[in-house]
């Protein structure tokens, strides 16, 4: 019984994130047209990477690993994407950002979002406020970002978290 329980646990954790992956790479082809393809591969960041970002954004990483596609049309690189998690207030949310070859966001989008309120983050409006931006940009929450109000914290978790992707390639590309 002990030993069933076990496998249907082990189950129900793994199915979800196939689903998200999924999820991801639909709202992907989505985005670029079905003709493209996708290489996926998951990252594990180094101590000293990780260390370093959170120093810079003031925000911990929910995993030490990022999900990046590389997005090619035939021999071409068009862009990076990337899904990740934040914290919000007490859940992760998980979000795909994507980022063409200048290292500036092309498309941001809540994959899965658990909290039971804030959930307005995920409202394209909203999202839209990131395309353009890159690492240089400020990233301040009321500033260059409108705030949500109701979701402060969801809100700022996400503009903190694109900001860290948007990190995350530019130190990885110079490597």
């Amino acid at each position: 019984m002990l030993k069933l329980l076990l496998i249907y646990t082990f189950l129900s954790v793994l199915s979800p994130q196939e689903n998200i992956k999924e999820q991801a790479e639909k709202s992907i082809s989505a985005f670029f047209g079905k003709n493209q393809e996708l290489i996926f591969e998951r990252i594990t960041l180094s101590k000293s990477l990780i260390n370093e970002i959170e120093k810079e954004i003031k925000q911990k990483f929910v995993n030490d690993y990022i999900y990046q596609w590389k997005i090619y049309n035939g021999d071409n690189l068009l862009a990076y994407a990337y899904l990740d998690n934040v914290l919000g207030k007490t859940m992760p949310i998980t979000f795909l950002t994507i980022i063409d070859l200048k290292n500036e966001v092309l498309h941001a989008e809540i994959i899965k979002y658990r909290e039971s309120h804030g959930g307005e983050v995920s409202q394209r409006n909203w999202l839209n406020q990131f395309i353009n931006k890159s690492v240089s940009n400020n990233f301040k929450l009321g500033d260059d970002i409108s705030s949500i109000s109701g979701a402060t914290i969801s809100a700022r978790s996400i503009t903190k978290g694109v900001k860290k992707t948007l990190l995350i390639l530019k130190k990885l590309n110079s490597l």
